[in-house]
């Protein structure tokens, strides 16, 4: 499984398009409900992630929506986030060394030099009904995998038929609109970025870290 924080991400290279941001609280079909942690650009994503989650909402059965919680992500808040669950492992795991706690800190947020929330290229999204009800997908948004034993990984064995299924079926409709999945976490998946780019065999990524 290839993390985040392996160095093969960070050598890749970035040639940013120049893709302008684009909102999706209006985008047909998609639904938007913020998460609490969600900052004032989370509803934004380059124009090519907005356009391959359109493609991917029509390959979803009839009555099922993409709901996305959260896109762009600031530098700032990123941050914030990676160091602190690294803090909290460092903390509950006193015999990891910080290697390893910054590769474990990776399988639940992404390092700030290559975090694709930043570069407006992930979304972290699930699934709902017409009436806005969210399916079961087996643990919530953000789950850690400290927390949820791994079964945030997309993956994972230990959660209910119901939610398996309902992780495939948002899968091959995300996959083929071009997204790729971060394998511990479910709920993200992403275009254009350095994860984007080793997953699929690109030389470079196509964006870089941003701010609408």
């Amino acid at each position: 499984m290839i993390l985040l924080s392996d160095e093969a991400v960070a050598a890749l290279p970035v040639a940013d398009c120049g893709e302008p941001m684009v909102s999706l609280r209006d985008e047909a079909g998609l639904r938007y409900d913020a998460s609490p942690v969600a900052g004032p650009t989370g509803s934004m994503v380059r124009a090519g992630v907005r356009d391959r989650l359109v493609l991917a909402q029509s390959a979803l059965p009839a009555g099922l929506h993409l709901l996305v919680v959260e896109g762009h992500r600031s530098v700032t808040d990123q941050g914030t986030a990676f160091e602190g669950y690294r803090a909290r492992l460092a903390r509950e795991q006193p015999h990891l060394t910080a290697d390893d706690t910054f590769r474990e800190a990776s399988k639940y947020v992404a390092p700030v030099a290559v975090a694709p929330h930043c570069a407006g290229g992930a979304v972290d999204l699930t699934l709902c009904h017409d009436d806005g009800t969210r399916l079961d997908l087996g643990t919530e948004i953000d789950a850690t995998p400290v927390d949820s034993d791994n079964a945030c990984f997309t993956a994972a064995t230990n959660v209910s038929p119901e939610a398996t299924e309902n992780r495939a079926v948002m899968g091959k409709a995300l996959r083929a609109g071009g997204l790729v999945n971060y394998p511990t976490e479910w709920w993200h998946w992403s275009y254009g970025d350095r994860y984007w780019a080793i997953s699929t065999g690109a030389t470079t990524s196509i964006y870089g870290p941003i701010t609408p």
